[in-house]
């Protein structure tokens, strides 16, 4: 849990800088392709090449969908929404979580799916007010990008469930930001236009996305992901909405309602309680009677 609370403080910027100073001004796919590669750049020496191919090929496709075909998505909805209608829309990803991570266990639990859906409901009553014109094909984008951004982070949590790899995560995410720059290169190369950035603040944003938030970012959440069951995981996705709500309400000064903001933030954190002191043991319980009974 730590580690998906540092990294929700540490994106709760991006959406922010992203809309306020790249969207619009800096072409969006020379934006992913950069962030991306600067992320690579990061974890390429660490790579440990000598694994199973079933195994690197499949964090790669986890890259390729939850960085890669994610943020082609996500840099197009600054164009279409504001931040905080971008913010807004993010709110279904939690469900798109656990009904992933179910899936992929061929089970269904309907306690994971209601501690998502109070977080649900907590960034909803946070700001539900008048949308743009674009709302239903900014919908529709912010949904594509939240879809990818579950099944990216699933796909890797279930990965390690399965292959219990030796090598420690930070030799193995390489290939994570390799599957991405596998999308992120050939969708500059053909859709990108030559629009970049022309202040030396436009190039430090972009600096410090790739290297922080994309980076850094991504490998701790991904290890934090592994390390709680799907119920937290998805409410940590959520709690980055009224994290970024608060950073773009004091730093730029953006309208919202205060005590919508103080409601919905206390019904994320019982969501979260509900998880972390009830389906939580529960699932220890079970894990152990599953064993006990294994002949």
């Amino acid at each position: 849990m730590p580690y998906l609370v540092a990294v929700t403080l540490l994106w709760a910027f991006s959406f922010s800088l992203i809309g306020v100073y790249l969207a619009g001004s800096v072409d969006s796919y020379f934006s992913v392709v950069s962030r991306v590669f600067l992320a690579t750049l990061l974890f390429l020496p660490f790579l440990s090449w000598r694994q199973p191919p079933r195994l690197a090929l499949g964090i790669m496709a986890c890259g390729a969908l939850q960085l890669g075909v994610m943020y082609l998505f996500y840099y197009q909805s600054f164009l279409l929404l504001s931040v905080p209608e971008v913010l807004i829309f993010t709110v279904l990803t939690p469900i798109y979580v656990t009904l992933i991570y179910d899936l992929l266990h061929q089970r269904f639990n309907p306690g994971y799916l209601l501690t998502a859906a109070l977080a649900v409901l907590g960034a909803l009553v946070i700001r539900f007010n008048g949308l743009s014109q674009d709302y239903w094909l900014g919908f529709a984008v912010v949904q594509g990008a939240n879809l990818c951004f579950a099944l990216g982070q699933v796909g890797y949590k279930v990965l390690l469930e399965r292959y219990q790899p030796v090598a420690p995560q930070h030799k193995l995410f390489g290939y994570f930001y390799l599957g991405a720059l596998a999308i992120a290169v050939p969708a500059w190369w053909w859709l990108g236009t030559p629009v970049y950035p022309s202040t030396n603040l436009q190039w430090g944003i972009l600096l410090w996305l790739g290297v922080g938030a994309s980076g850094l970012g991504y490998f701790l959440w991904n290890k934090g992901a592994t390390l709680v069951n799907a119920g937290a995981l998805a409410i940590m996705n959520n709690a980055l909405v009224p994290a970024g709500l608060v950073v773009n309400l004091l730093i730029w000064n953006r309208d919202a309602d205060l005590l919508r903001l103080s409601l919905g933030g206390a019904i994320l954190l019982a969501s979260l309680a509900l998880n972390q002191w009830w389906l939580k043991p529960q699932a220890l319980v079970t894990a152990s009677a599953t064993k006990l009974t294994k002949p």
